[in-house]
């Protein structure tokens, strides 16, 4: 992406003819219709690895385009840069760097299709056999809704979903053979099928199951669908291929029937990870009829909801597509009947939803805490289903994918979760259990972990890292990778258990995990400036290139030197006095954003992105880097960058943003950043203030409560807070407890052209 893009707005306001008619409620839906400024396409091109699927908030189903199946960019399926589409899967990951899914994708064809088996995956190879080509100009995206021309078959698509049910409208033309392929293979990745069934059980319904093996090692599900016309004949076509990963298996089926011109084919069609029943089930329940419209408005209005907790004025393409990514995930993974496949691969039911894909290494920073503002009530959710998801496998998950442990990423930042939950006065979940959970997974404990967990994982999950710095007071660089990111990481968690421990009554607990959060300073190295590895017998591991990136293949975790040296979120000052003082560390600040952007090493991590100097905005280890000059004493350089962050990293395009979206982390950092606001360390209820980009918000908090931003004189030529008033009283730094924010009131800035000195004393 060209950093340099500026935003532009995409979509009018009210209309004139509106406006003179003076229609009254007319104008006020048009108002409250904040999905008129969501573009699901920002994200879906560059390495954003968004998608443009049909979806509601937290929807555990996910219908949508599926353009290719392989390589990083494939990781939801879509990327905007692709011209053929292979048809429309029912699941799918948004912005992450990991893939999976892509079950049961299904693709209308008129005439004969095609269904070669040989090659049809091979490396290479994004479209498969019967794939349409497709124009973006024939292309629509919006909250709940896709539409899009397959100029192959000249069909229409359509789709739109409710929570666990998708509702497909096809357009024909005239054909005396058209029809579906479901292809029960297809997947996104080199996924392994395990099993494969697939039944047609009457001339308009379909039943299908599949169990395959990739990044969620043992993933089952269930496909249920009625088709709205009766098929005229069926083929279940199997066999077994040889691709690049081996024999694979083939599943299809075909349905075949005759279509007018213009006749409208539709399709029902809900997931279950239970069973069949449950999938029928959630058919009935949620997508009894075949109102279109009226499934799309339904939709519609669950964004809206959702997006009305945020009303800023003027609205922001921006501002609105980052609020709806950050309701992506986590996904809902159960049943109606409250029924779900947990963590030990069991049927559990329970009266409360259960959900999964938890991002936890990058949603910790500002997800969550984000949450903690305006729906605090779906973070205590979130957390009590961690603590169920922890008495199910054994230990709790840092990225679980549809009830797996996939291992993914380092630290344990449940604790985090719960830590700064139970701060900001949530009581919503057990803490003495949170405590528990969060002490084992810090201990490395294996003991009670579920039998189905593979052993493989079993070492991701708990890696030597967490026993070494328990025994030996840090982690040596020659005994485990990544040693300095996972004990930099472990150091905060430990931090944020220490805080559990109280809450839970172990004051002796406390004051280990306290000692355990000052384990960073043992990698501080005060000759270079930087955090480094040291080996078994103390010395620095050498030589030491602090631009130096080997991807999950050295001393730090998807960055380097410059970009972790900066991660001890809960001790800034004691950071702050190692590195020589305030002045000092703002000058060590001050060199990070001005190094040369040149990354060295034979296998850089690809994740480090979005550069300023050495900052890299487009991963997480940096998020809360650009706000540490308000402690130095500096606010204006806070101001200035985050700024310049907003307004060159974040664009209304599909490579709009500067990294992988990494299930609403990006975005959550644009909405709180753009409100002026940011949590530089969850579990300490403080919020640290920037530069408000937007001039007017209204947050709808609990109780009735409203927390209003406005930016006096803000704008583009205008980034430096000149003054800073809550509830009409001069706030003179630049920090504010979450307790008097969520009580509601006025913040007001006072914007203009040039740095003041307001904040640093």
């Amino acid at each position: 992406m060209d950093r340099t893009l500026r935003r532009r707005t995409l979509r009018p306001g009210r209309t004139l003819l509106a406006l003179m008619l003076g229609c009254a409620t007319a104008t006020a839906a048009a108002q409250d219709d904040y999905a008129r400024w969501v573009d699901p396409f920002i994200g879906t091109g560059g390495h954003g690895h968004t998608h443009p699927a049909a979806v509601v908030p937290h929807g555990m189903i996910q219908p949508g385009p599926d353009t290719r199946w392989s390589g990083w960019d494939a990781c939801s399926g879509y990327h905007y840069a692709d011209s053929t589409l292979n048809g429309f899967a029912h699941t799918r990951l948004s912005g992450t760097g990991c893939a999976d899914f892509g079950d049961f994708l299904l693709m209308p064809f008129t005439g004969r299709p095609s269904l070669d088996y040989a090659g049809e995956k091979e490396a290479g190879h994004q479209a498969m056999p019967y794939a349409s080509p497709f124009s973006h100009a024939e292309e629509r995206a919006e909250p709940g809704y896709y539409a899009v021309r397959l100029s192959r078959y000249g069909i229409r698509a359509e789709l739109t979903a409710t929570e666990r049910a998708a509702l497909h409208r096809y357009t024909f033309p005239a054909s005396s053979e058209a029809g579906f392929i479901l292809d029960m293979d297809y997947s996104i990745q080199e996924q392994t099928p395990l099993e494969m069934d697939v039944e047609v059980v009457d001339s308009v319904t379909v039943r299908s199951h599949r169990r395959t093996y990739w990044w969620a090692y043992d993933q089952e599900l269930y496909f249920y669908a009625r088709f709205s016309k009766p098929f005229a004949g069926y083929a279940v076509l199997r066999d077994t291929v040889s691709t690049t990963a081996g024999p694979q298996p083939r599943c299809k089926l075909v349905v075949r029937f005759a279509t007018a011109a213009d006749e409208q084919v539709m399709v029902r069609a809900a997931i279950s990870a239970v069973d069949y029943d449950g999938a029928r089930l959630n058919l009935e329940t949620e997508l009894p009829g075949w109102d279109f419209g009226a499934v799309r408005a339904a939709a519609r209005k669950k964004w809206n909801d959702w997006l009305g907790r945020v009303d800023i004025s003027p609205r922001d393409t921006v501002f609105y597509t980052a609020l709806y990514h950050t309701a992506l995930a986590p996904t809902l993974y159960c049943d109606v009947d409250g029924r779900y496949r947990g963590m030990d691969l069991r049927i559990h039911r329970s009266a409360e939803p259960y959900f999964t894909v938890f991002s936890l290494w990058d949603t910790f920073r500002a997800l969550h805490p984000l949450l903690s503002l305006v729906d605090p009530a779906a973070n205590e959710r979130y957390i009590r289903v961690l603590l169920r998801k922890a008495e199910e496998g054994g230990i709790v998950p840092k990225w679980d994918c549809a009830s797996n442990y996939t291992g993914c990423m380092i630290g344990y930042h449940f604790a985090s979760l719960a830590a700064d939950a139970w701060s900001k006065g949530l009581r919503g979940f057990d803490v003495a259990a949170a405590y528990r959970a969060s002490r084992k997974a810090a201990e490395g404990d294996t003991t009670g972990i579920a039998a189905i967990v593979p052993a493989y994982k079993r070492r991701d999950l708990l890696p030597p890292a967490r026993r070494l710095k328990s025994r030996l007071g840090y982690v040596p660089c020659d005994s485990d990778r990544e040693s300095v990111a996972k004990a930099l990481e472990y150091a905060y968690d430990d931090w944020c258990i220490a805080l559990l421990a109280r809450a839970a009554g172990d004051e002796t607990g406390a004051t280990r995990y306290d000692s355990l959060s000052a384990a960073w300073r043992q990698y501080y190295d005060a000759a270079s400036g930087f955090m480094r590895g040291r080996r078994a017998d103390g010395s620095w591991r050498t030589p030491f290139d602090p631009r130096r990136s080997e991807h999950r293949n050295d001393d730090y975790c998807e960055g380097n030197a410059w970009q972790w040296t900066w991660f001890v979120p809960h001790d800034i000052e004691g950071l702050m006095r190692i590195m020589g003082g305030r002045e000092a560390f703002a000058d060590r600040l001050d060199s990070l954003f001005s190094a040369p952007s040149d990354i060295s090493g034979e296998s850089v991590s690809a994740d480090i992105s979005g550069l300023i100097g050495q900052y890299a905005h487009g991963n997480e280890p940096s998020h809360h880097v650009a706000y540490l000059y308000n402690y130095a004493g500096q606010p204006w350089r806070t101001q200035a960058l985050c700024d310049s962050i907003l307004r060159s990293l974040y664009a209304p395009l599909p490579d709009g943003i500067a990294g992988n979206e990494d299930c609403g982390q990006m975005s959550a950092w644009y909405v709180l950043s753009a409100l002026g606001l940011y949590q530089v360390c969850p579990g300490s209820p403080v919020w640290t203030l920037g530069r408000p980009l937007v001039g007017r918000a209204a947050l709808r908090l609990p109780g009735g409560r409203v927390l209003t931003v406005t930016a006096h004189g803000g704008g583009p030529a205008a980034p430096y807070v000149q003054d800073v008033r809550f509830n009409g009283q001069p706030l003179r730094r630049p920090f504010l407890t979450h307790e008097r924010l969520t009580q509601g009131g006025h913040l007001e800035f006072f914007m203009g052209d040039k740095p003041s000195p307001w904040g640093s004393r």
